[in-house]
């Protein structure tokens, strides 16, 4: 399989080039999907006490709507991506955003905990079904430069998500439109979803199944069902095993999760409709690219979690105070975000390299930075802000660029299964070093940040493994 030899090399053969004016309108509605799908994702984080307080949730209650969303999201990425390859991604984009709206809305209409939780649950599986579709579209829709720069459009608006998430859940509960408090949180993806949708079949080309109807085209039950038994074995220990003390049954449901795993990949190896075709992996791009994005995101929603605790428990902030400083952090990643595609074009696997180094960089820097003023951080938080830039832009495009259209829905399941994989192990991991630190939190917080240093490292490493060209 031939690999492209720059995120900005050309069209593979027998593509075309889609019409500007045509690709702008699909970029956009596709983007709006993954920017309120990953909002959503941290925002639910800064409206816990009011979530607390009006529903009269407990800290179980409490922890599983954080935690609904994000199990059903990492267990069913690579189905959601196989059904996009399968029925239309298109198709399966409109589905999985109509299903988020309503589940939003019903979130943001829910009378109690157990309500809510579900209505979660229903976004996170929702999510599932409608980020794989992103990737998979625009893998098969631009081409060449315009592809690379929709591939970093897209690493712009997942990372704008997750770095603005507690800004914007900030702004809303205090304007308390309506008199909705933490409820506009989820109501305001209501309006956003309604419109989005009703714009779908104007701006983005109809994207029909990738397989043949005569063969490979039914869903692998036994390989659904394996992966998410498998990931659902191993996300939930990690989400719940620090809260309650690492008991026995988390240990044995992550050595479980191996076993199911491992039988997934058996399974994949003898079927005739594999969930996740095996060539994926003789992929060197793709096999490296995949575990680097896992190792990568160690780093980043650990980060943002202690970084979030610090400023509120630490320094006294409120959550629009602590918002406003991700500002900071969200500035250094646009800025390294806009300029990724042209650094990458000169440094091709490198950016990835350079990335991880920067952000590194600006922990050390908030290390030294910590037991000052407050403003002290904006320097350290700008440099991991512009570090988290130069790798999420053009990741996806490096990753993916290899991968033929046939697969790039399921292709993209596994990336970003990946990455929220990711996510959970790097909280439970950088947790056991925030928690277990002796002292106030602003010493927890200073030691979280040399694991996350040691990701970066191993994420530069990894970096030179892809292939150079």
């Amino acid at each position: 399989m031939s690999h492209t030899a720059t995120p900005v090399a050309g069209r593979r053969p027998g593509e075309a080039a889609a019409s500007p004016t045509a690709s702008i309108g699909a970029l956009l509605v596709l983007l709006t999907g993954i920017f309120i799908t990953t909002l959503d994702f941290f925002i639910v984080n800064v409206a816990i006490p009011d979530i607390q307080t009006d529903l009269g949730a407990g800290a179980t209650a409490i922890q599983w709507v954080v935690a609904g969303f994000g199990l059903a999201l990492g267990s069913a990425l690579i189905t959601g991506g196989r059904l996009g390859d399968l029925a239309g991604r298109r198709r399966m984009y409109a589905l999985g955003l109509a299903v988020f709206t309503a589940a939003s809305l019903a979130c943001g209409l829910a009378p109690s905990s157990g309500t809510l939780i579900a209505a979660r649950v229903v976004q996170g599986l929702a999510a599932a079904l409608l980020m794989p579709q992103v990737l998979g579209i625009i893998n098969g829709v631009f081409t060449g430069e315009a592809r690379a720069k929709a591939f970093t459009a897209y690493g712009l608006a997942m990372g704008l998500g997750g770095v603005f998430g507690q800004l914007i859940g900030g702004v809303l509960i205090q304007a308390n439109l309506f008199g909705t408090g933490w409820r506009s949180i989820f109501l305001i993806n209501v309006p956003v979803g309604v419109v989005t949708l009703a714009l779908i079949r104007r701006t983005v080309p109809p994207q029909p199944r990738t397989q043949p109807r005569t063969t490979g085209t039914r869903l692998d039950v036994t390989g659904t069902v394996l992966v998410t038994l498998g990931l659902v074995a191993l996300v939930l220990p990690l989400i719940e095993g620090r809260r309650l003390g690492w008991p026995t049954w988390t240990w044995a449901s992550l050595a479980a999760s191996a076993v199911l795993l491992a039988a997934f990949v058996l399974s994949q190896r003898r079927s005739s409709a594999p969930l996740v075709a095996p060539s994926l992996f003789r992929e060197p791009a793709f096999r490296v690219g995949s575990g680097l994005a896992l190792v990568y995101t160690l780093a980043m929603a650990s980060f943002f979690l202690y970084l979030a605790l610090y400023l509120q428990q630490g320094r006294g902030l409120s959550a629009l105070e602590s918002g406003l400083l991700f500002v900071a952090l969200g500035a250094g990643y646009f800025a390294a975000s806009t300029r990724a595609t042209a650094i990458a074009a000169r440094l091709g696997r490198q950016v990835l390299a350079l990335g991880a180094a920067v952000q590194a960089a600006g922990c050390l820097l908030l290390l030294a930075e910590t037991g000052h003023a407050i403003g002290w951080l904006i320097p350290g938080l700008a440099l991991v802000g512009a570090g988290m830039g130069f790798v999420l832009a053009p990741l996806s495009a490096l990753v993916l660029a290899g991968v033929t259209d046939r697969h790039a829905a399921s292709a993209a399941g596994v990336l970003s299964t990946a990455q929220q994989v990711g996510n959970a192990l790097g909280v439970a991991l950088v947790g056991i070093v925030f928690y277990g630190a002796l002292g106030e939190v602003a010493d927890a917080f200073r030691a979280s940040l040399f694991p996350v240093m040691a990701f970066c490292g191993v994420t530069a490493a990894l970096a030179q493994l892809l292939p150079k060209r």
